[in-house]
Protein backbone atom coordinates (compact mmCIF):
# COMPACT_ATOMS: atom_id res chain seq x y z
CA UNK A 1 0.00 0.00 0.00
CA UNK A 2 1.32 3.45 -0.92
CA UNK A 3 2.22 5.87 1.82
CA UNK A 4 -0.48 8.44 2.52
CA UNK A 5 0.75 12.01 2.46
CA UNK A 6 -0.49 14.25 5.24
CA UNK A 7 -1.72 16.94 2.84
CA UNK A 8 -3.72 14.36 0.82
CA UNK A 9 -5.45 12.73 3.78
CA UNK A 10 -8.41 14.60 5.24
CA UNK A 11 -7.93 13.17 8.72
CA UNK A 12 -4.15 13.61 8.80
CA UNK A 13 -4.26 17.16 7.46
CA UNK A 14 -6.88 18.17 10.04
CA UNK A 15 -4.75 16.60 12.78
CA UNK A 16 -1.79 18.62 11.55
CA UNK A 17 -3.76 21.87 11.36
CA UNK A 18 -5.29 21.68 14.83
CA UNK A 19 -1.78 21.19 16.19
CA UNK A 20 -0.23 18.87 18.71
CA UNK A 21 -1.32 15.58 17.11
CA UNK A 22 1.13 13.68 14.99
CA UNK A 23 0.18 10.97 12.53
CA UNK A 24 1.26 8.14 14.82
CA UNK A 25 -1.02 9.29 17.65
CA UNK A 26 -4.37 7.68 16.78
CA UNK A 27 -5.99 8.08 20.21
CA UNK A 28 -8.34 10.88 19.06
CA UNK A 29 -8.90 9.69 15.48
CA UNK A 30 -12.46 8.48 16.16
CA UNK A 31 -13.39 11.79 17.79
CA UNK A 32 -11.88 13.78 14.95
CA UNK A 33 -13.54 11.58 12.35
CA UNK A 34 -16.94 12.26 13.94
CA UNK A 35 -16.32 16.03 13.96
CA UNK A 36 -15.07 15.96 10.36
CA UNK A 37 -18.09 13.98 9.17
CA UNK A 38 -20.45 16.33 10.99
CA UNK A 39 -18.80 19.25 9.25
CA UNK A 40 -19.23 17.54 5.88
CA UNK A 41 -22.94 17.23 6.71
CA UNK A 42 -23.15 20.99 7.30
CA UNK A 43 -21.34 21.62 4.01
CA UNK A 44 -23.82 19.34 2.20
CA UNK A 45 -26.71 21.28 3.73
CA UNK A 46 -25.36 24.54 2.27
CA UNK A 47 -24.86 22.87 -1.11
CA UNK A 48 -21.10 22.28 -1.06
CA UNK A 49 -19.60 19.00 -2.22
CA UNK A 50 -20.73 15.90 -4.06
CA UNK A 51 -24.37 14.97 -4.52
CA UNK A 52 -24.01 11.89 -2.34
CA UNK A 53 -23.36 12.33 1.40
CA UNK A 54 -19.60 12.41 2.00
CA UNK A 55 -17.95 10.71 4.97
CA UNK A 56 -14.39 9.83 5.83
CA UNK A 57 -13.58 6.34 7.04
CA UNK A 58 -10.04 6.95 8.25
CA UNK A 59 -6.72 8.40 7.14
CA UNK A 60 -7.05 6.83 3.69
CA UNK A 61 -9.87 9.20 2.65
CA UNK A 62 -8.36 11.95 0.51
CA UNK A 63 -9.28 15.55 -0.19
CA UNK A 64 -9.29 14.77 -3.91
CA UNK A 65 -12.33 12.53 -3.30
CA UNK A 66 -14.35 15.55 -2.12
CA UNK A 67 -15.59 17.20 -5.29
CA UNK A 68 -16.21 20.92 -4.80
CA UNK A 69 -15.52 24.30 -6.36
CA UNK A 70 -13.22 25.75 -3.66
CA UNK A 71 -11.32 23.05 -1.81
CA UNK A 72 -9.00 25.49 -0.02
CA UNK A 73 -11.95 27.32 1.55
CA UNK A 74 -13.44 23.97 2.55
CA UNK A 75 -10.15 22.97 4.18
CA UNK A 76 -10.06 26.20 6.19
CA UNK A 77 -13.70 25.81 7.18
CA UNK A 78 -13.08 22.19 8.22
CA UNK A 79 -10.10 23.22 10.33
CA UNK A 80 -12.04 25.98 12.09
CA UNK A 81 -15.10 23.86 12.84
CA UNK A 82 -13.11 20.87 14.09
CA UNK A 83 -10.80 23.11 16.13
CA UNK A 84 -13.77 24.86 17.74
CA UNK A 85 -15.30 21.52 18.71
CA UNK A 86 -12.20 19.50 19.60
CA UNK A 87 -9.84 22.11 21.04
CA UNK A 88 -11.51 25.52 21.35
CA UNK A 89 -9.39 28.57 22.16
CA UNK A 90 -9.47 29.56 25.81
CA UNK A 91 -9.44 33.26 24.97
CA UNK A 92 -12.94 34.59 24.22
CA UNK A 93 -11.62 37.01 21.58
CA UNK A 94 -9.89 34.18 19.73
CA UNK A 95 -13.02 32.05 20.04
CA UNK A 96 -15.11 34.84 18.53
CA UNK A 97 -12.61 35.33 15.70
CA UNK A 98 -12.71 31.60 14.85
CA UNK A 99 -16.51 31.58 14.95
CA UNK A 100 -16.76 34.71 12.82
CA UNK A 101 -14.39 33.34 10.19
CA UNK A 102 -16.17 29.97 10.10
CA UNK A 103 -19.53 31.72 9.69
CA UNK A 104 -18.18 33.90 6.90
CA UNK A 105 -16.73 30.91 5.04
CA UNK A 106 -19.97 28.95 5.44
CA UNK A 107 -21.97 31.87 4.06
CA UNK A 108 -19.58 32.47 1.15
CA UNK A 109 -19.43 28.79 0.23
CA UNK A 110 -23.22 28.57 0.35
CA UNK A 111 -23.72 31.69 -1.77
CA UNK A 112 -21.15 30.58 -4.32
CA UNK A 113 -22.75 27.14 -4.48
CA UNK A 114 -26.14 28.71 -5.22
CA UNK A 115 -24.63 30.95 -7.89
CA UNK A 116 -23.06 27.92 -9.59
CA UNK A 117 -26.38 26.05 -9.53
CA UNK A 118 -28.25 29.04 -10.94
CA UNK A 119 -25.74 29.30 -13.78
Amino acid sequence: MAEIKTDDSILLSVKKLIGGLNEENTYFDTDLQIFINSTFTVLAQVGVGPDEPFKITGPETRWSEFDCFDLEAVKEYMYLKVKLTFDPPQNSSAMQAYNDRASELEWRLGVFSEELKDG
